[in-house]
């Protein structure tokens, strides 16, 4: 009974989300358990820090985690206030960070190298400069072979790969409102 609470309560506050500011949420639902699965499936929990990226109400967060990711090693960037918050008292040890992704020099600063970046950004919505900045931004925070992970619901990869990347579709969820596919993106 509390999980089924908590989710609706989540789900109440991922559409007060959507109507203040649509181009930023970019679903009419959060990502589905399955799809959350799909994505942590890309991730080697022994790989490194994984950092993700707009985790919302904390669908894939809690995917990552029940893969075997220790919470110190996850961080996440929030853009929105209280999702920010309520992402902190959900998953103790993780670090959270509320702060813009699009400059995430100064939102994260200097750090080391990630095993894993998953993108949970609607990026279909951005302008395609705007992606292609994004993404290579992400590839260089990346150590050597991890993936840079992106969920789209676009039938084409959202960004064309970074220099010196290529992209596959891993996997196409149609148990998601709406449907939508898994691209991991790594270097060649």
């Amino acid at each position: 009974m509390t999980a089924t609470l908590t989710s609706l309560a989540d789900n109440l506050r991922f559409l007060r989300a959507l109507i203040s500011n649509p181009k930023s949420v970019g679903a009419i639902f959060p990502s589905s358990p399955i799809l959350a699965q799909a994505i942590a499936r890309q991730i080697d929990p022994l790989g490194g820090p994984v950092l993700e990226i707009g985790p919302g109400t904390g669908v894939v967060s809690e995917a990552i985690l029940a893969r075997g990711l220790a919470p110190q090693d996850l961080t996440l960037v929030e853009y929105d206030e209280e999702f920010a918050r309520r992402l902190g008292a959900r998953f103790p040890g993780v670090q959270v960070v509320q702060g813009d992704a699009f400059d995430l020099d100064g939102t994260l600063g200097a750090r080391p190298p990630f095993g894993a970046i998953v993108s949970c950004l609607p990026l279909l919505n951005h302008p395609v400069a705007q992606r292609l900045a994004f993404m290579d931004g992400l590839a260089g925070r990346l150590l050597p072979g991890a993936p840079l992970i992106q969920f789209s619901y676009g039938l084409h990869a959202p960004v064309v790969p970074p220099d010196g990347f290529a992209v596959t579709c891993t996997a196409s969820v149609l148990a998601n409102i709406p449907p939508a596919k898994v691209w991991v993106y790594r270097r060649t």
